[in-house]
Parts: structure tokens; sequence; C-alpha cells
């Protein structure tokens, strides 16, 4: 069963925090987090992307850069800007985008549930950003920011967050500059802390990395480092557990995750149709955007013009889990034999755009002649994104997007 543990966290005045709170790391460059943090003295960026105060062009992979990061952490929590609490709490975190809400618990899981399986993930991850990662972790000796997790819905985990909600004022609450609403309750009561780690443990057998594998990963490969080097271990030390947010599986959505290709490997417009057609029934759907409508149904925008592609029946495995996917039905039957696009992590002749950007955003980067064609896919379920990690499979490159994404510096885990 799962091991998910309350913690004293690191967290801002009420005053500063829509000014500190910010995007994760990954979702910007250098210069989009110079532009975010613009203004904003506070802003955790100043920690979790400590290039952006140093000249422009630094590697952010720098020892100079993680140097700065430790400098700023420090410096935060001697102005007061971060604060630690004085007893071990779970927190309740809401987000709010297009007025649904979805509620999760902050608190620890614990590194050996992700080393020993029971928690469990979907997408492989790549060396150089664990480590980018890992040296953060290491050298502030924290988990700066949290990694999205999901478990399966559980009744009374849902009352007692339901109870918090309705009847507690939360300690934070604001509304970001893209729109989204987050709300943040701290849980003072001990026995509804204590209530919590019980219904996890009694209730909760597995749990699931919706969003951030670099991170979950570099958080347990740090905490099993300092577990390694420390001779007196006894596994109740901070560094066994990494922060989380655990948010139950059906309130999650998982938005779609688009491909734009630039070529069509030397195929004229109707030669590359007529290929589709062997695979697909296409239709023609004019100039306005067309969304796809159920699996295996496809949009392609070419030339000015919008199409709808389904799967042929016997050209996908619906009882295999990884062939049901229509990334793989895309892969297989588009990029890979007509395209010549082999894979998907290196090729420089694919890109692939966020469902939050919308339909418009592949008809822009097609119509303006950076992209040839675009391709919009109809999003996985939870579901499917359970049946795969249970199977023990990995989905393809870019296959979810969640949205909204946590923002960093609402509370902190120190690991000492």
């Amino acid at each position: 069963m799962a091991v998910v543990k309350p913690f004293r966290g690191v967290r801002p005045p009420c005053a500063i925090v829509q000014d500190l709170a910010c995007l994760p790391y990954d979702v910007m460059n250098s210069e989009e987090a110079r532009i975010m943090a613009k203004g904003k003295e506070s802003s955790l960026l100043h920690i979790t992307r400590a290039e952006i105060d140093l000249p422009p062009g630094t590697d952010a992979h720098s020892e100079a850069v993680y140097r700065k990061s430790v400098e700023n952490f420090a410096a935060w929590r001697k102005k007061g800007w971060l604060v630690q609490d004085d007893e071990r709490r779970f927190y309740v975190y809401g987000q709010t985008m297009e007025g649904r809400t979805q509620y999760g618990i902050v608190g620890c899981a614990s590194v050996d549930d992700y080393l020993e399986g029971v928690v469990k993930k979907h997408e492989l991850t790549r060396p150089d950003k664990e480590q980018d990662r890992m040296v953060h972790i290491r050298v502030n000796n924290a988990n700066i920011e949290p990694v999205f997790f999901a478990y399966p819905a559980v009744e009374e985990i849902d009352e007692v967050v339901n109870g918090i909600i309705k009847n507690e004022k939360p300690e934070y609450d604001f509304v970001a500059e893209d729109g989204f609403g987050h709300h943040f309750w701290v849980i003072r009561s001990s026995e509804t802390n204590s209530l919590i780690e019980r219904l996890f443990a009694e209730k909760v057998p597995l749990t699931y990395v919706a969003d951030g594998h670099h991170r979950t990963a570099a958080a347990a490969l740090v905490g099993k480092e300092k577990r390694d080097d420390d001779p007196s271990h006894s596994g109740d030390e901070e560094y066994n557990y990494f922060l989380a947010v655990h948010f139950p599986d059906n309130q999650l959505r998982i938005m779609d995750y688009n491909r734009t290709v630039k070529d069509l490997n030397g195929l004229s417009n109707n030669e590359f149709i007529s290929r589709l057609q062997k695979g697909f029934i296409v239709i023609e759907k004019g100039t306005k955007p067309y969304r796809p409508e159920r699996l295996h149904n496809f949009s392609m925008y070419l030339d000015g013009l919008w199409y709808s592609l389904t799967a042929r029946e016997g050209t996908y495995d619906d009882k295999d889990p990884i062939g049901i996917l229509d990334v793989t039905i895309l892969t297989r039957q588009i990029l890979s034999p007509i395209l010549d696009i082999q894979d998907l992590r290196t090729s420089k002749r694919i890109d692939f755009v966020g469902g939050i950007r919308g339909l418009g955003e592949l008809k822009k980067r097609v119509d303006s002649g950076e992209m040839k064609v675009a391709f919009a896919l109809y999003p996985v379920s939870m579901k499917q994104l359970i049946a795969i990690a249970d199977s023990g499979n990995i989905m393809p490159p870019k296959t979810t997007w969640f949205e909204p994404k946590l923002r960093s510096g609402l509370v902190i885990h120190l690991l000492d």
C-alpha cells in the first residue's frame, strides 16, 4: 500500500504568495523565466531558474547557477519569504480551470515506494534531465518543486477533503496570470492529519506519476544517495520522502498532445493523402477547425484545409495497451512508414504542441510555413494511463498533457 506522510512545509507569507509562486521550471526557457520574474522580487524562479540572476547566455546547468540557487534559497528564508511550519501537516491544493476545480492532498511520497514500484510511471526519463534536477535537490537539500501524482479515488479521502474546503478558509487563494485559480489549505488538526495518513496506507494500493517524471526520479535517487551515505540510516529520515501532490484519478483530465511536421518526405499533397487512405477513412472538412471526436479519429491540417482521419478497423489492436493509443497508431501508420520519422525523441522534423494552445496554434504554425502538416489527437484517458502503468509498459513520447500545471512555491519539503 502507498505511504504518504505529513511534513513540516516551508511556505511563503500570504502577502507575497502570488508573486512568489511560479510555473514549474521545465515549462519555460531561461529567457521566458526572466520575463515571468520581471517585477517580482520574491519569485521562486530566482531559485528554480537561478540563471535569470546571472548574465544572459549563462549555461543553465553550470556550477554558478546551482550556487546562485542555493544562495537565493538561503536569502529567501532569511528574509522571511519562506518560513517552515512548526508541525508536520498535510495540505490541500485546489486548482480551477474553465470553471472546474480539482483537489489534491499535498504530502510526501516514499522513496521506497518509487524504487519498489508502488509508485507507477508511464514515461521514460532522460538521464541528463534527471541529473540536472538531482543536482538542484542535492545542493538545496530540499524538494523545491512538487510532482503531480494520481491515485485511485477513495470515498473516505474525498469526504475529508470536502469537509476541509467547505468548512475552512484557504490559506492562499489567488488567480494566476494565466487565469487559473489556486487554492491552498493548511490542515492543522492532528486527528485529520493522522486520518489522511491512515487512509492512504489502508485504501490506496498504488499511486501514479501523472506529470513530473524527471523530478520524481531525481527526488527518489537523491533520497537513495543520502540513505547509502548515512551509516546511521534508520528509514525515518526526511530524505526517505519527497514532495508530491496526490489527486484522485476521477478528478483529472488529460489534454491532447498534438504533432506538427516540417515536410511530407518528398510527397505531393495528393500523393500523401492517397497514401493515408490505405489505413484511414479521409474526409475533407474545409477551412473550419476540426477537432477529433473519439478514439482513433484524428484531425489533420494541410494546405489551408482540415481533414478527419479515422483509422480503419484491423489496422490497430485494441487489446494491446500501447497499440490502442492514438499516438501509436499515428506513429505506426503515418509518421514512420509515410513520413520517415523513425525516432520521435531525436527527429528535428517533428514538433509537439500541448492541447492548451488549441487548434489555432496548429493552423498558425502550418500557415506560417514553419510546418507543412499538423495532426490533432483525441486525448488519452486516465483509465488508459493507469492500464499502461499497471502493465509495466511505457507510453510513447509526448502522449499526455496535464493542465493546470502545479504552481511551485506554495510549499517546499526540506530533506533534513
